[in-house]
């Protein structure tokens, strides 16, 4: 039981990282109906972001990591990525959108390639060091607790799950709570009446890839602090795996994001850890993501969550 908690723990530090980065395609997916396939490396900036300005960040207080450091670095992070993810959108998507869905999709993978090789290009190919923002170590657990003590549960950890709920629920807030959101839903259903209705479909788009891109930018910053080794391809694997939790969920469902990631990661984290006992080896965990992607196309291809839309011809 101690081992699977164990597994646990972390299937669910990595099921939330895929979670943030998944809330990006779906709501892409559900406002414009594409997925844009350059969101795992708008990811990968965000870690870039941090990387370079945690330095700066850190001087500040003396070089001390401390929870203040996390959070501006992690806030310069989001920030910068909401800009690239506006940038794109306005220079990238806007031009084509009443292109064919097709055309949109490879400019998303011309993007995704553009940035991964202007990545490499820029920070060079080599992996990099993220720097120690909050001097992660492990949590002493009381002895009262029996058993639990032997879990092994790290700062990091604990500092990703937060972080991810509080950013579903602002998230979840602004969706169903501001002017903005309920533009963003009404656009969703009907462009052309929410337009009539004199909302500018514009930034409620520009606004939707920005606030997508800001949570893969956390993303970015989270991964970087439990795995402090980035490089310009990081983006790549959890890319795909996000989209795939995107689709597990149901795509264009927010809370169906956050479930499919969590799953994700879960999964996979039990595969790697039970590796010996199911006689599956451990390099097969990025498999698990498109098995169950398989499974989930052939037997509700709308996601755990999505529902069936009908579309008159």
């Amino acid at each position: 039981m101690i081992e699977f908690l164990q597994q646990l723990i972390n299937g669910l530090s990595l099921g939330a990282i895929y979670a943030l980065i998944a809330l990006g395609y779906t709501m892409v997916y559900g406002v414009l109906r594409f997925i844009n396939f350059a969101h795992g490396d708008v990811f990968m900036v965000g870690a870039f972001a941090g990387f370079y300005v945690a330095p700066y960040v850190l001087k500040l207080s003396n070089g001390n990591p401390s929870w203040t450091v996390m959070f501006l670095v992690l806030l310069i992070a989001m920030l910068a990525c909401a800009i690239l993810g506006i940038v794109i959108e306005k220079l990238a998507y806007r031009p084509l959108r009443d292109r064919p869905r097709l055309t949109v999709l490879i400019t998303a993978i011309g993007v995704s390639l553009f940035l991964e090789n202007f990545g490499q290009y820029a920070f060079g190919v080599d992996p990099q060091y993220f720097p120690d923002l909050i001097g992660d170590h492990a949590i002493t657990i009381p002895a009262w607790c029996g058993p639990l003590t032997d879990l092994t549960i790290m700062v990091s950890q604990v500092l990703v799950f937060a972080v991810t709920l509080v950013l579903l629920i602002l998230l979840r807030f602004i969706v169903t709570r501001t002017k903005l959101g309920m533009a963003m839903r009404a656009l969703s259903v009907n462009p052309l009446a929410t337009s009539l209705m004199g909302v500018n479909n514009d930034v409620v788009i520009s606004f939707t890839f920005g606030l997508g891109s800001a949570l893969a930018g956390a993303a970015g910053i989270l991964i970087s602090i439990q795995q402090p080794s980035i490089d310009p391809l990081m983006g790549l694997q959890p890319g795909i795996k996000a989209f795939v939790a995107a689709v597990l969920g149901g795509i264009g469902n927010i809370p169906g994001a956050a479930l499919g990631g969590i799953i994700i990661g879960v999964i996979e984290t039990l595969v790697v850890g039970y590796s010996d006992r199911l006689h599956i080896p451990s390099g097969y965990r990025d498999a698990v993501a498109f098995f169950l992607l398989i499974l989930i196309l052939l037997f509700k291809p709308t996601g755990l969550l999505g529902r069936v839309e009908r579309e008159k011809v």
